[in-house]
């Protein structure tokens, strides 16, 4: 893939955020030229999504940019604001010669309840957040076979790693486990598919590089249930007894399993994660030790 990727730039939007920190080192260790829309760059706003398209003059799109806030974006008003802006910069690109993107979606796009998830699994969000990057996809998809472009939707599972904000599910029980504080969970017997950030930004660079075209899933193809992942946690750091299961009810409609099917990935990319969970775990929690120290 270094010889195909060798001198071809790549527009990256996001490129400051979760996983997007992760992504341009990707692609830069991978041979593409990148260039990262700067930090605060509004791309709701259209002036500023012309400006960057036009400056970038890329051939690739890796697009990342949406609202994230944890506990906020689900039900998000401003998801609307992302169909319009995700869909603009998309044509933006196409019109000034951009040949080949890939646009992050999500596994809340699916109806959750199969045990397995593959790409050709209903979608039937349940929150606004997945009915608008459902939403998205369908329509850039038909943009992109009008306009002939090469269209990747990758869709994302759950993401945990270096960098993770506070919020969320690993972030926080490593915190409260470091300071010796009780960490209220639910029963955890809820399954889930786990994939550490860099794996997944690797994945993200794999599929820019290859053909595959449409919706892939980006997984760790093998979901394991909250309460394992937080014993593993507790076993690093001590503290099993301030995991207090059962002490938040379980989330009205919340599915048993959410895992992905990672058969396109795998074998039209050749991508294989560099993280098991136990080992993607330690790694969280030294990235957390060493910000701390810095």
């Amino acid at each position: 893939m270094h010889d195909a990727a060798r001198m071809t730039r790549v527009l990256v939007t996001g490129a400051h955020g979760f996983l997007g920190r992760h992504a341009v080192p990707a692609l830069r260790a991978a041979g593409y030229a990148v260039w990262p829309v700067p930090a605060g760059s509004d791309l709701l706003d259209p002036a500023v999504r012309r400006r960057v398209v036009a400056e970038a003059g890329a051939s690739h799109l890796l697009h990342l940019a949406w609202i994230a806030t944890p506990g906020v974006y689900w039900r998000a008003p401003a998801n609307l604001d992302w169909v319009a802006a995700s869909l603009d910069l998309l044509r933006l690109f196409g019109a000034a010669g951009g040949t080949r993107a890939v646009l992050a979606g999500s596994c809340a796009e699916y109806a959750w309840g199969p045990p397995r998830l593959a790409e050709d699994a209903p979608c039937e969000p349940a929150t606004l957040y997945g009915a608008a990057k459902d939403a998205t996809r369908r329509l850039a998809m038909a943009y992109a076979r009008e306009a002939g472009l090469s269209v990747a939707w990758a869709r994302l599972f759950f993401l945990y790693g270096p960098g993770e904000r506070p919020g969320r599910l690993v972030s926080d029980a490593i915190a409260a486990l470091r300071a010796g504080e009780a960490f209220p969970t639910s029963v955890g017997s809820q399954r889930r598919d786990f994939l550490h950030v860099a794996d997944a930004a690797q994945a993200l660079v794999t599929l820019l590089g290859s053909a595959a075209m449409g919706a892939v899933n980006i997984g760790s193809g093998e979901a394991v249930t909250v309460r394992s992942l937080l014993g593993t946690l507790a076993d690093r750091l001590g503290g099993r007894g301030l995991l207090q299961f059962g002490a938040r009810p379980m989330a009205v409609g919340d599915p048993a399993v959410i895992e992905a099917d990672v058969t396109r990935l795998s074998q039209e990319t050749g991508f294989l994660p560099r993280f098991d969970l136990a080992a993607g775990l330690v790694d969280s929690i030294a990235a957390a030790m060493a910000q701390d120290s810095a």
